[in-house]
């Protein structure tokens, strides 16, 4: 086999990474190289596994098809692999930026406009892979620096809160509330796996909290296995046509901001992770997940992205070969073609899925506080906080405005307060000479506190 370069037929095919089965300390398997196929195999079954809790909640907490969501989520991921030129390792499973649009824009007018708006997404973000593929990719820090993003991820993520707790009607209820026994025994051992359990085990904290609690909610009488006795074996998914509405778009075009952000955040993940400069493949990351989430906007299934617990195998195992991803691709796919299967994810109450939102939810928020946390993000200068703080607050509260045939709540309108609010502070202040200037007395030293070492007026009163 020859080793992964940029030349031709090279990039298809791996070289044995030693002697295929084992990998020295401090070692790691590369993009262009494998172990064994038996030991390949194993570990993209185990992407598989990694991707199953957070992908699959997606559509069950959207009343999308699980089957429909698994299928596109494959087809994505091969779609990645060709357009990377099989250089970059991601299994492309669902957004949870789409939870949101998604249940607003059904509410208003049905699947398919929620999926409509998932087409336009895609094809928006396949716009931004093409001009960052033909220009690069600083504009994007520029327009998009860690304050902003920080601060759309965050909002995301507790702007969906409610969703966790649920409602009721004369259907019945959702969410925690559905349930609140099972709920607390899923997310009960969703904390009990975190910290107890080491490695890959650890990482699937949620997916194991799914089955435990589908387990106990099958013996409290919960689960309806009517649909998995009636549902065929094999067949194809249940494909759902989009339907463009002009005025639920404002709802979907800020989670193309969160697909960049996680789209870049991934390259750059793996390139630290494996001593490789991905950086000239960002443009067709984000092109190969724009297609992939465009693909799925023409059949009803969930938006994609990049998947950090598949980082969390590559970083355990220690191999990143793309290799495995085709493994769990094909995986996915074969997978997808028994309504069998999709019919028993789609039986998974609405206990079990309150309790799993419920720390996905906040972690999707807290997610947002370590990019400010990581990148230092300065809160004593107002040019950071203020944009931060009202589009938190309009995020979380939910606010709406009707313009026409269009309607913004709170993700779009939160997102236009952070880009907005920020880039025009910045020209103020900067013309002003104001910049410097602590946001309250609170506020000082300005950023020192995340020094390694005490700063000297630490010990003020």
């Amino acid at each position: 086999m020859a080793s992964l370069s940029s030349n031709g037929s090279q990039r298809w095919s791996w070289k044995l990474h030693g002697d295929g089965r084992t990998i020295a300390p401090g070692a790691v398997v590369s993009p262009g190289e494998r172990l064994s196929w038996p030991r390949t195999t194993g570990i993209g079954l185990q992407h598989v596994v990694a991707m199953f809790g957070a992908t699959f909640l997606v559509p069950l907490l959207t009343g999308f098809s699980p089957q429909t969501t698994l299928f596109f989520s494959a087809i994505g991921t091969i779609g990645f692999l060709l357009i990377t030129g099989n250089r970059l390792p991601s299994y492309l499973g669902s957004s949870f930026a789409f939870i949101a649009p998604i249940g607003a824009a059904t509410a208003s007018g049905g699947q398919s406009v929620a999926v409509g708006g998932i087409l336009v997404t895609g094809l928006l973000l396949a716009i931004v892979g093409l001009l960052v593929h033909v220009g690069g990719s600083r504009w994007i820090d520029a327009v998009m620096p860690p304050a902003v993003t920080g601060t759309i991820v965050a909002l995301i993520g507790l702007n969906l809160a409610p969703a966790a707790w649920g409602s009721c009607s004369a259907s019945g209820c959702s969410g925690f509330r559905a349930s609140p026994v099972t709920a607390i025994a899923t997310l009960g051992t969703v904390i009990l796996v975190t910290v107890l359990f080491r490695g890959v085990l650890g990482r699937l904290a949620i997916l194991v909290g799914v089955v435990v609690g589908y387990l106990v909610a099958t013996l409290r009488g919960e689960v309806n296995f009517t649909a998995v006795r009636q549902a065929s074996l094999f067949g194809l998914p249940h494909f759902v046509a989009p339907k463009l509405d002009v005025s639920v778009l404002g709802l979907f075009i800020p989670v193309v901001l969160v697909l960049i952000a996680e789209n870049v955040g991934h390259v750059k993940s793996v390139a630290a992770m494996t001593g490789q400069n991905l950086d000239p493949i960002m443009g067709r990351a984000l092109l190969a997940d724009g297609v992939a989430t465009t693909l799925a906007g023409l059949g009803g299934g969930s938006g994609t992205t990049t998947y950090a617990e598949n980082i969390g195998v590559m970083a355990a195992s220690r191999v990143y070969s793309t290799a495995a991803y085709w493994v769990a691709a094909a995986t996915a796919l074969i997978l997808s073609m028994s309504p069998t299967f999709g019919a028993a994810i789609a039986t998974v109450p609405a206990g079990v899925l309150g309790g799993a939102a419920t720390v996905l939810y906040g972690m999707i928020g807290l997610l947002g506080a370590r990019i400010w946390v990581q990148n230092r993000v300065d809160f004593s200068n107002p040019v950071n906080l203020f944009p931060a703080a009202i589009a938190l607050v309009i995020g979380i509260a939910n606010f709406s405005w009707t313009a026409g045939k269009l309607q913004f709540q709170g993700i779009a309108l939160g997102t236009a307060a952070a880009i907005g609010l920020y880039h025009l502070m910045r020209v103020l202040a900067k013309w002003r000479g104001t910049s410097q200037e602590p946001a309250t007395p609170a506020s000082v030293p300005g950023g020192a506190e995340l020094s390694e070492e005490p700063s000297v007026t630490s010990d003020r009163v």
